[in-house]
């Protein structure tokens, strides 16, 4: 079985990551194949709570090409699972300090189950923002300054 690692660069680039958790994913038949096939995407998704519960919203999961009557809405609300004791952290920091959760990697574990990787975060400044593209260009510098 391949490994199968999707990433939401954006969100590293627009948030400082604080707390990171590793959540399961409710989702149907087709998308789970979709899934494994590697037609997805987090680009502009996000966590919320609803009635205590935590869902992303955003998240792309393509049509399953084999999949008639039954395949699923491409961007539908998903529920996460985390631990009770989780979900009331994370709820409580989401509400009291004005940070948000952002989904931050999507991967199969070895035993085929899709797990979402989400970040407590705060957003960056425009300064921040400028900081990490000069930290990156001057790591690609020397990297290929390296190889010479």
């Amino acid at each position: 079985m391949e490994n199968i690692n999707i990433r939401n660069k954006r969100a590293s680039f627009d948030y400082e990551f604080i707390e990171e958790y590793t959540a399961g994913i409710v989702l149907t038949g087709t998308e789970i194949k979709s899934i494994r096939a590697g037609k997805a995407s987090l680009v502009d998704a996000y966590c919320y709570f609803h009635n205590g519960e935590l869902w992303v919203k955003g998240m792309y999961v393509a049509e399953y090409k084999l999949g008639t009557y039954y395949n699923h809405i491409e961007r539908r609300e998903r529920k996460l699972l985390l631990q009770k004791k989780e979900l009331v952290k994370l709820e409580r920091k989401t509400k009291e300090s004005g940070l948000t959760i952002v989904p931050i990697r999507l991967f199969l574990t070895e035993k085929g189950f899709a797990k979402l990787r989400i970040a407590l975060a705060h957003g960056k400044k425009e300064f921040d923002k400028r900081e990490s593209l000069k930290e990156k260009d001057a790591k690609r510098e020397m990297d290929r300054f390296m190889k010479k």
